[in-house]
């Protein structure tokens, strides 16, 4: 089986390499059997809420995007469901670097993380979970309007020029979001993981486009609302995915403001409760803001601003020049004539050319290991771009085969060389290869001497755009798709593998119809051995409940979820809530 193009789905399949290095199997014998009824109750508490609050098409958008209440979703059967939408779903391992995240979504992939939060963040995690990517990213999708933005922001998202201390931030996240679900971490890791991320949210200095960005991202696809400010309906997914802010977001010390350019404004903490959201009256609304946005980036406008940012993000980015030639590498240096025209761009280390995005032949990262450097501009006392020259125009500047010449441009930097070929590509000159060439500034800098070996001279009057990233990606990251380990299932202790036969016990009887006697052996056992759990408990009273009404069990399971609930605030509202779902059930046509 290739693991990687088994999804059965046109979307997934038509992903690049280097986004694919990304995907991790689901493995979905993972899930124990507490996993299980974590998703339920949350599914059940989001279903009983939201019918009311949430945007209109998110209900029929739970069984669109292949969903059941009862089940962890299976990414083939989510496959089979989007599909039919236009899109497809992956699984990873967590957070992922925001360009690749954008690009997923430019591609009309969901990227849902494997996980599940564990039953102590069952109300919200900061982390990346299938309740976050599934319950809240996968019903919206459904409508047209949502999801036509969604692929839109991914293509905008994944342009955007990112600052070093953006990565520094990712890293952070990713770390305390591992930490916080890892069973094994120690209240010193975390806090010290926290310290550290708020050390750098507080110092992160000017937002780089990628951090306004993540801005509307995070009011929009994640928090945001839909309709006005005095009855607004929730369509981001952070708060569909969670039952405690999905509730508490609707109340007034929430500030509910309108969705427009100034979101840019305001940052956000993940770790919080939001102080404000932002309602827009329509999808149309969130397209057209952040196309106002995409006209300030460095993707649309190119020039000194945008080499500026390359150089600032000390990652890779890429230059394009007004022929359509792509430069991708470091860049390091940018020459400026008087008037702030950009004369020649550097970059140090690996690069490689690329037109329409794909690589030039003989123009990887191997044959310019070392960087690259060249002018940008018009040559001197032409009217005509040296991209635009016809041939004859090339002959009489002495620009052909074999011919030595030296060219002087507007900056003063001079290139003198023989000439051994000429790239056009669409009609156009877009790079000049000499040998024996020297390129010098007009204060007499030496750009490069004939020992360095050949030059290749990119033309174009200007530079036109700067993007994040390589052109081709695919190519200059040298992707090599390796198969998935084979999963190994955990080592649990003997007490939470009982605990897990206990759920699945609840969980088989309710499923399968089962008698109702075991129950008490199982909720004595529970109030004996696992007195912090509360969730089986509250499954076993469910059943009560409705298949024995007036059991003596079902006042002791009362009594001791209620008991609990008045003893420690951190089960209150958990309990509460599912307490009152018990006696006012889900409409039942979205439980299998």
């Amino acid at each position: 089986m290739d693991f990687f193009n088994d999804f059965n789905n046109r979307q997934v399949a038509k992903l690049p390499k280097h986004l694919k290095q990304f995907i991790v199997p689901q493995n979905y014998a993972k899930y124990t059997p507490v996993d299980q009824a974590v998703w339920r109750y949350v599914m059940r508490q989001n279903y009983s809420y939201l019918k009311s609050v949430a945007y209109y098409p998110y209900i029929k958008g739970l069984q669109k995007a292949g969903l059941t209440i009862e089940h962890i979703p299976n990414l083939q059967t989510m496959n089979d469901h989007l599909g039919k939408l236009g899109w497809g779903a992956v699984t990873v391992d967590g957070f992922i670097p925001p360009a690749a995240f954008m690009e997923y979504q430019a591609y009309k992939v969901l990227v849902i993380a494997a996980d599940i939060r564990k039953l102590e963040h069952i109300e919200y995690t900061p982390a990346p979970d299938i309740i976050h990517e599934s319950a809240g990213h996968a019903p919206i999708i459904a409508d047209e309007g949502y999801n036509k933005y969604l692929s839109y922001f991914g293509s905008i998202g994944a342009k955007a020029m990112f600052s070093a201390k953006d990565f520094e931030l990712y890293q952070a996240i990713r770390n305390l979001s591992i930490l916080k679900e890892d069973i094994n971490s120690t209240e010193k890791q975390i806090a010290t993981a926290e310290r550290i991320l708020r050390n750098i949210s507080e110092n992160m200095g000017e937002p780089s486009e990628m951090a306004l960005l993540s801005r509307l991202h995070w009011w929009t696809v994640e928090y945001g609302l839909i309709g006005t400010p005095e009855n607004p309906k929730i369509y981001g997914a952070g708060l569909l995915s969670s039952i405690g802010e999905s509730a508490s977001c609707m109340q007034q010390h929430v500030k509910k403001l309108p969705y427009s350019i100034d979101t840019l404004s305001y940052g956000y903490d993940i770790t919080q409760q939001q102080p404000q959201l932002f309602v827009t009256p329509n999808f149309q609304n969130l397209i057209d803001v952040l196309e106002e946005f995409a006209d300030t980036m460095a993707f649309r406008h190119g020039g000194i601003d945008g080499i500026i940012k390359a150089i600032d993000c000390k990652n890779i980015a890429t230059a394009v020049y007004s022929s359509g030639l792509q430069i991708s590498g470091i860049f390091t240096d940018v020459g400026l004539s008087t008037v702030d025209k950009i004369t020649f761009i550097k970059t140090t280390g690996k690069t490689a050319l690329s037109f329409d995005y794909k690589e030039l032949i003989s123009h990887g990262k191997d044959n310019h290991q070392d960087g690259f450097s060249s002018p940008v501009g018009k040559l001197k006392n032409s009217a005509t771009a040296l991209e635009n020259f016809c041939d004859t125009q090339l002959v009489s500047s002495g620009i052909f085969l074999e011919n030595q010449v030296t060219l002087m441009f507007e900056s003063g930097i001079s290139v003198s060389g023989t000439v051994k070929n000429l790239l056009k590509k669409e009609k156009k000159l877009i790079l000049i290869t000499f040998e024996e060439c020297t390129v010098t500034e007009e204060n007499g800098n030496i750009l490069f001497k004939p020992a360095w070996g050949v030059y290749d001279m990119a033309v174009g009057e200007d530079i036109v755009s700067v993007f994040n990233g390589a052109a081709d990606k695919d190519r200059f990251e040298d992707t090599e798709l390796t198969a998935p380990e084979t999963y190994v299932q955990p080592i649990y202790t003997k007490k939470t593998e009982k605990l897990h036969h206990l759920y699945k016990q609840v969980r088989d009887i309710r499923e399968e119809n089962g008698e109702l006697t075991e129950l008490e052996y199982i909720f004595e056992t529970l109030r004996r051995d696992y007195r912090t759990d509360w969730l089986c408990a509250l499954e076993i009273l469910e059943l009560v409940f409705h298949k024995k009404p007036h059991h003596s069990l079902e006042r002791d399971a009362l009594a001791y979820l209620e008991l609990k609930a008045s003893a420690d605030q951190a089960y209150t509202k958990l309990i509460t809530d599912g307490i009152y779902i018990i006696k006012n059930p889900v409409n039942e046509h979205l439980t299998n």
